[in-house]
């Protein structure tokens, strides 16, 4: 079910994508991106990408990176995208569920996430049950698109037993 993205499997999640940074309610990528721009950012910038393939629909992707170089090389971040149809089923769960393990086989030691909007309470409450603390707030850090500034979360996770 979640394997290494290609190029198709990207162009297939394209309209998820596009869905997403257009509402502009849980991703700070600018809305006039285009597939390239969003192509770079999503598979080739980060160490991996990877989709959750059900019956030969791309239902989402996530990718994995380290979340800064040098000293905080050991700390990964990840962004995950579930296409609207599959809401609520389960993906986010699996895909994050992927990304610890292969965080860990990775050699990361931790994994943070640096801005989860607030008032996207799904996904906050969902990372919490899978470990992930609030260790900060940034107040008024993300122009939502109908709620206007909303504060952001830092989130993290440690992931080794060193």
């Amino acid at each position: 079910m979640i394997r290494p993205m290609t190029k198709a499997d990207f162009d297939a999640f394209w309209p998820t994508f596009e869905q997403v940074i257009v509402a502009q309610q849980t991703y700070a990528f600018s809305p006039q991106m285009d597939r390239e721009q969003s192509h770079h950012i999503w598979c080739e910038l980060p160490k991996q990408s990877f989709v959750y393939e059900q019956d030969g629909e791309i239902l989402g992707s996530y990718y994995i990176k380290a979340n800064a170089q040098g000293p905080g090389g050991h700390v990964c971040n990840c962004g995950y995208m579930v296409s609207e149809a599959a809401r609520g089923q389960g993906v986010a769960r699996a895909m994050c569920e992927h990304s610890l393990q292969m965080a860990r086989e990775m050699g990361f030691k931790a994994m943070q996430f640096n801005s989860v909007v607030a008032t996207n309470q799904v996904a906050v409450a969902l990372w919490q049950k899978l470990g992930f603390e609030i260790v900060g707030t940034l107040p008024n850090a993300y122009q939502h698109a109908k709620l206007g500034l909303v504060d952001c979360y830092f989130m993290y996770q440690w992931l080794s037993d060193e």
